[in-house]
């Protein structure tokens, strides 16, 4: 969707609201294009009547960092620094001795996790975010599970990725990841065709991807999921 596409937009909404006696507040109102074009967004606002409405790079959306590139590696960046907040807040918790293990990654999967992998349904990871997320849950696990003092050595250091997989023995973050977009892609197919997530997800979009190498695309990331079943 270009610039002109959503000034024509704009335009019909701005009509369509003066017809029942309701105003679109311009300077609450903003716009964004998304396009991987390094010059997209540059236009800072589009006039209509005496009012105009300001282009930004990014903004939230239902708690959705959406970027004007439509790179999942901000929203990534955003979620892993609320989880760390919430990681801080509780860390006393994890490595106290005054809690069982199971009740401290209890902790862990109903304070932590879900505000990390909050919308993770919809998201399109590569290999390289699927990483940042290990990376964040082991260095959980290590607070939760301390040190190991070494057979050969006698000195304490910290566990390898191996052996905080066999403690935690549950699905590491990424199966999590996984099984919820198996389980959003099978409920929005199975929504009727009116519905806009299911026009979304059988949709084909306008024009040709770049000759690049295109990115992995959340459909993608659902067909590779089939096969490895």
């Amino acid at each position: 969707m270009g610039v002109d596409t959503v000034k024509k937009n704009a335009e019909a909404l701005l009509a369509a609201t003066k017809k029942i006696g309701l105003e679109v507040n311009a300077h609450k109102t903003k716009y964004m294009t998304v396009s991987r074009d390094q010059n997209t967004g540059r236009i800072h606002s589009m006039k209509f009547d005496n009012s105009s409405i300001e282009s930004v790079e990014e903004f939230k959306y239902l708690g959705t960092k959406l970027t004007n590139q439509n790179s999942i590696q901000e929203e990534i960046k955003n979620r892993l620094k609320s989880g760390n907040a919430f990681y801080y807040s509780v860390q006393n918790l994890l490595s106290s001795r005054l809690l069982s293990k199971n009740l401290e990654i209890k902790i862990y999967r109903t304070i932590i996790l879900p505000v990390v992998l909050y919308g993770c349904e919809t998201c399109s990871l590569t290999l390289r975010e699927e990483s940042r997320l290990r990376v964040f849950e082991n260095r959980v696990l290590r607070r939760v599970f301390g040190f190991k003092r070494d057979e050969v050595t006698r000195e304490w250091r910290k566990l390898h990725n191996e052996e905080l997989t066999e403690l935690y023995s549950l699905p590491n973050i990424v199966r999590v990841v996984k099984s919820r977009k198996m389980i959003w892609a099978g409920h929005s197919a199975s929504m009727l065709e009116g519905r806009g997530v299911h026009k979304f997800q059988v949709g084909k979009p306008e024009g040709k991807r770049a000759l690049e190498r295109p990115r992995r695309r959340w459909e993608d990331n659902i067909k590779m999921n089939f096969q490895k079943m």
